[in-house]
C-alpha cells in the first residue's frame, strides 16, 4: 500500500524525508482530507437546510476554490517545474490542453451528480452511499489500470454493494423535510452514480499519467487539479448563467435563515474545505498513492455520518447502522490486500537490492 510504482519512487522528494518526517507528512495530508471532506459535506447539507437551493451554486463551490492550490504549486519544488517543463517525454500543449478539458467536463458531471444527491438525501444516507467509490474503483482500476481482483478486493466490492443496497431499500431511510420518496430515488441514483464517476475519473488520471504525461511529480499531479477545476468552474458558471438559477440568488440570500452573513460564509467556507480536501488528496496521491487517497476518502465517507448524527442530529437506525459497519468491513478487507501487496513488495524490494550486493561482490 505503501510503496508507488517503482517508476515514479526515483522522482519522489519524499524519499530523503526520515522515515518518521514521511509518516508525518502522510498523517497531515490524511488530516487535510478526512477533516475536508466531512466539513465540505457538512456544509453543504447546512446550505440546503438553511433554504439554499441552487445545485449550480453547490456545484460551483466544489471547484471554486481551486486558486488556494496555487500556493503550494510557486512555493514548491521549483526545480520539477523546470524539469517537467522541459522534458521531451511530455506531450504538446494541445494534447494536455484537451485532456485537462475533457477531464474538467467530467469533474464539473461529477459534482453536479452529488450536488443534486446531498440535496434529496440526509449527510449520512450520502456519505454511506458514496462509501461505494471504493467497489467502483476496483472495477475500473480492473479494466483500465490492469489491477488484479484477487479475492479480498472482490470481497470488499461486494460487502460495499450490499452496504449501499440496504440504504436503497431501507424504508425508514431518511431524508431531509419534505422530500417524497421519488426524490429520494432520485438522490440515491445520482450519488450512486456520482460515485462511480469519481472512480472512473481517478483511472482515468492515473492513465494519463501512465500514457499520456508519463510523469507524476508533484507539480505535475499538482497541475492537473487546478486546470481540471478551473474547466470545472467555467463549466458550473454557465450552467448556473444558462440555467438561469443566478437571478434567485439574491432572493437565496435574503432569506437564508441563518442571515446574509451566514450565506456568504457557508459557500466561503464550503469552498476552502474541498480544496483543503484537495491537498490531501494530492498529498496523499504523490506521497504515497492515488489508490492509498482513494482509500482514505472512503474513510472519511464512512466517518462523516457519525458527525451529521452530531451536527444534524440525522437518525441513526439498525439498517443504517449495519450498513456503515458494512462499509467499515469492506474498507478493511480492501486495506488487508493492500497490505498483503505491500509486504509482497517489501521482500521482492528488499531480495533485488540482496541480489544488487552479491553481484557487486562479485564484480570486486
Amino acid at each position: 500500500m505503501l510503496i508507488q510504482d517503482e517508476n515514479l519512487t526515483d522522482r519522489s522528494p519524499f524519499l530523503k524525508l526520515r522515515r518518521w518526517q514521511w509518516w508525518l507528512l502522510v498523517a497531515i495530508n490524511i488530516l487535510f482530507l478526512i477533516a475536508g471532506q466531512a466539513a465540505a459535506v457538512l456544509l453543504g447539507r447546512f446550505y440546503y437546510d438553511q433554504g439554499g437551493n441552487s445545485t449550480w451554486m453547490a456545484t460551483f463551490v466544489q471547484t471554486a476554490g481551486f486558486p488556494i492550490l496555487c500556493i503550494p504549486l510557486i512555493f514548491l519544488h521549483p526545480s520539477q517545474k523546470l524539469e517537467t517543463s522541459t522534458s521531451s517525454t511530455y506531450p504538446s500543449i494541445k494534447i494536455v490542453a484537451l485532456l485537462y478539458f475533457v477531464l474538467g467536463l467530467l469533474v464539473a458531471g461529477d459534482n453536479m451528480l452529488y450536488s443534486v444527491g446531498l440535496l434529496y438525501l440526509s449527510a449520512s444516507t450520502y456519505s454511506l452511499i458514496c462509501a461505494t467509490q471504493l467497489a467502483f474503483n476496483a472495477v475500473f482500476s480492473y479494466l483500465l489500470n490492469s489491477q488484479k481482483l484477487t479475492a479480498l478486493i472482490l470481497n470488499s466490492v461486494v460487502i460495499l454493494s450490499l452496504s449501499a443496497a440496504l440504504i436503497a431499500v431501507n424504508e425508514d431511510s431518511d431524508g431531509p423535510s419534505g422530500v417524497s420518496k421519488g426524490k429520494y430515488l432520485v438522490g440515491f441514483i445520482c450519488t450512486l452514480g456520482a460515485s462511480a464517476l469519481y472512480s472512473l475519473l481517478l483511472s482515468l488520471m492515473q492513465l494519463s499519467f501512465q500514457k499520456v504525461l508519463r510523469k507524476e511529480t508533484y507539480n505535475v499531479v499538482l497541475e492537473m487539479q487546478i486546470y481540471t477545476s478551473l474547466v470545472a468552474t467555467c463549466v458550473s458558471t454557465a450552467g448556473m448563467f444558462g440555467s438561469g438559477e443566478w437571478k434567485g440568488l439574491q432572493d437565496e440570500m435574503n432569506g437564508f435563515k441563518s442571515g446574509r452573513v451566514s450565506y456568504v460564509l457557508t459557500l466561503v467556507w464550503t469552498a476552502v474545505s474541498w480544496q483543503v480536501c484537495a491537498v490531501g488528496v494530492v498529498g496523499l496521491i504523490f506521497a504515497v498513492s492515488s489508490l492509498f487517497s482513494n482509500v482514505i476518502s472512503t474513510l472519511s465517507l464512512a466517518i462523516t455520518p457519525l458527525a451529521a448524527l452530531l451536527v444534524f442530529h440525522d437518525e441513526m437506525n439498525g439498517v443504517k447502522v449495519i450498513a456503515m459497519l458494512l462499509a467499515l468491513c469492506g474498507f478493511c478487507s480492501y486495506i488487508y490486500q493492500n497490505y498483503l501487496d505491500d509486504t509482497k513488495a517489501r521482500k521482492s524490494e528488499s531480495q533485488s537490492h540482496t541480489d544488487d550486493v552479491i553481484q557487486e561482490s562479485h564484480h570486486v
